[in-house]
């Protein structure tokens, strides 16, 4: 439980806070900065609490975090359709999940706040003219100009607007979207498309087995073999990068005194800004809601531990996530130190994967891709670590979207790097469409039988 004074809560602002943007000046912040901090905070406390308390079973080994959606959300692509789709899609995905693991999944989708991106570097050269790098609709804009390109404070308004419209769509989805048979039935109809359908269709069918026959829409109850029912239950992260919008929303709450990022239920400390001495790793040590770290290939263990100490001192489970993306081919072999250290210490972590950020490359049309045979190697190596050391592989984060995309190549479909220029939308990073997703979700499954000693757990195929 975090209690601070103000200005132990203020510390965070004398330090660095890394991939700040070049604001115009304190003034035209400070007046954008000034009205959200008038403006209602967008979750409510006790919603965090019970996204800490779900994650805590997951620290447990007793549940899984799965979240998903855009790599950066777009104040134009906005549309209760593009949300839909995306929610329902991680719905369906989270119905195999539990299905196959026989635990409940708490799900957050990358929504609702995901509108700031950090860059590796500060500008970008087109045609020998050199501007300020696109940093997410919260900042700038994606066209190549200098007037779309200079940072707006302005911006961060809209960013509170569009984030208010999208959970507002989240609550009403969770009440009003389709219940698992009907999801299921259109897992059925992939399936029965996908040219992997044969090896998914034997899990299809017993899931379909054992869903309710009274059509509920989720319970916390179990269904047959043991497996939990499907819920509706739905909570929004995205990465806490910008500080000067989280701080505006920061709020206490008046029952228990304790403080609260209004943003978001989990946010997230990005690979690049989680350092010891920086501004984000102080600010999120201020608060009570539950919190992720994203660990790449450069994190050491000596780094893990300090983090845990500085963000969970008082070792309460579901409060830490730590999101690994070392890549396909380093995370069998820096994984297993991490986890090892982390767990000697009885720090209740949850363990995540993303298999996503440590698989990027350059297509040779130019385009960032990633290759669906990465993604699951990853993932596959993941789990074997845990396996190895008698952990729980605790969840999985992926960029994804409902929409038809083509911008990872691989998976069932067998998208290739000629098929990238057909509906290549992402505003940065390359996403999973609907149906790489939900392959991803099937041979995920199948790694979860594996666990269990049902099934061999598939091989990882290194090509697209």
């Amino acid at each position: 439980m975090v209690t601070l004074t103000g200005e132990a809560a203020a510390h965070w602002r004398r330090l660095v806070a890394h991939q700040r943007p070049e604001w115009p000046g304190p003034a035209e912040l400070g007046a954008v900065t000034d009205r959200l901090a008038a403006l209602p905070p967008l979750v409510a406390p006790e919603e965090s609490d019970t996204l800490t308390a779900r994650l805590a079973r997951a620290a447990e080994g007793k549940a899984l975090l799965l979240q998903g959606g855009d790599c950066a959300e777009r104040f134009d692509h906005l549309s209760a359709p593009a949300v839909h789709s995306t929610l329902r899609l991680l719905r369906q995905m989270a119905m195999i999940l539990a299905y196959a693991s026989e635990l409940p999944v708490v799900t957050v989708g990358r929504m609702a706040g995901q509108y700031a991106k950090p860059r590796s570097r500060p500008t970008e050269t087109v045609d020998g003219r050199t501007l300020p790098a696109y940093r997410g609709d919260a900042v700038n804009g994606i066209g190549f100009s200098p007037a779309e390109r200079r940072p707006d404070p302005a911006r961060l308004l809209r960013m509170y607007d569009a984030s208010r419209t999208t959970l507002d769509l989240l609550r009403g989805y969770a009440h009003g979207g389709p219940g698992p048979r009907q999801l299921h039935q259109e897992t059925l109809d992939f399936v029965a498309d996908s040219p992997a359908g044969e090896r998914y269709g034997a899990l299809a069918d017993r899931i379909g087995r054992a869903l309710p026959r009274d059509g509920t829409r989720g319970t916390d109850s179990t269904y047959g073999g043991g497996a939990p029912a499907p819920t509706t239950e739905v909570f929004a992260g995205h990465e806490g990068l910008l500080l000067d919008y989280e701080a505006a929303l920061t709020r206490r709450d008046p029952r228990s005194g304790r403080r609260y990022a209004g943003s978001g239920h989990l946010l997230w400390i990005g690979d690049r800004t989680r350092r010891l001495d920086g501004a984000h790793v102080a600010y999120f040590a201020t608060v009570d809601n539950p919190i992720a770290v994203k660990l790449g290939p450069t994190a050491t263990p000596g780094e893990a531990l300090a983090l845990v100490d500085r963000l969970d001192p008082e070792r309460r489970p579901g409060r830490l996530t730590f999101i690994v993306r070392m890549g396909a081919h380093r995370v069998r072999y820096l994984l297993p130190e991490l986890v090892e250290k982390v767990t000697a210490t009885g720090a209740p972590v949850v363990w995540v994967c993303d298999p996503m950020h440590g698989n990027t490359f350059e297509a040779p049309g130019g385009q960032k891709t990633r290759r669906f045979g990465d993604i699951l190697a990853e993932l596959a190596g993941f789990f074997e670590v845990h396996r190895a050391l008698g952990t729980h592989a605790g969840g999985l984060h992926v960029e994804l979207t409902g929409a038809d995309v083509t911008e990872c190549v691989g998976g069932g479909a067998g998208l290739g790097f000629g098929d990238l220029h057909r509906r290549y939308e992402s505003a940065c990073d390359p996403r999973l469409n609907r149906g790489q997703a939900l392959d991803l979700a099937f041979l995920a499954a199948e790694m979860f039988a594996a666990r269990r000693g049902d099934a061999p757990a598939p091989p990882a195929p290194s090509g697209a």
